[in-house]
């Protein structure tokens, strides 16, 4: 019996929750629990009183499991709403990386070259690396990656991707 393969869909979703000792954990554990794996998760602060937090997951699945997801994130206590971004329309999505690349002449003044291309700022340097920062969408920030490789990568660290509706109103 051959089952049928559902096409797998990447989303961006936003869930608003009480700041509230715990909240990623349950989050989190109703991921792992069920086998949904979380390709990005950033949380911040967003309201004055400390009391609201964005947590941003970025997951895949097939339309079923992420509306699955959804009504599970929903059912939760201290959750207040879960918005999908991906479905909701226009929005923005940014992520920070810092990049470390090592080199000397040729490759470091081409590594130089690249980061002007792209924006990226040069946050600390030595006479044998640099480390760059680069905000900007994961494609941007993917093929950013791509083009240190060769000129002598080192390390890596990636933010997570954030991400809101776009117009004058909040979501």
């Amino acid at each position: 019996m051959k089952i049928a393969e559902q096409s797998s869909e990447r989303h961006v979703l936003n869930v608003i929750v009480d700041n509230e000792a715990g909240i990623l954990a349950k989050i989190s554990g109703l991921f792992t629990a069920r086998g949904y794996n979380i390709d990005s998760l950033t949380v911040a602060d967003i309201s004055e009183d400390h009391a609201i937090s964005r947590i941003t997951i970025v997951t895949k699945g097939p339309e079923p499991v992420i509306d699955q997801i959804r009504a599970q994130l929903e059912r939760l206590v201290p959750v207040h709403r879960v918005i999908d971004l991906t479905e909701s329309g226009a929005h923005v999505e940014r992520e920070l990386a810092l990049v470390k690349v090592a080199g000397k002449g040729d490759a470091r003044v081409e590594a130089l070259r690249i980061a002007e291309l792209f924006r990226a700022n040069v946050v600390d340097t030595t006479t044998q690396s640099f480390v760059f920062e680069l905000t900007g969408s994961p494609d941007k920030v993917d093929s950013f990656i791509a083009l240190m490789r060769e000129l002598g990568l080192v390390e890596v660290g990636r933010s997570g991707i954030v991400g809101m509706m776009r117009g004058p109103t909040a979501e």
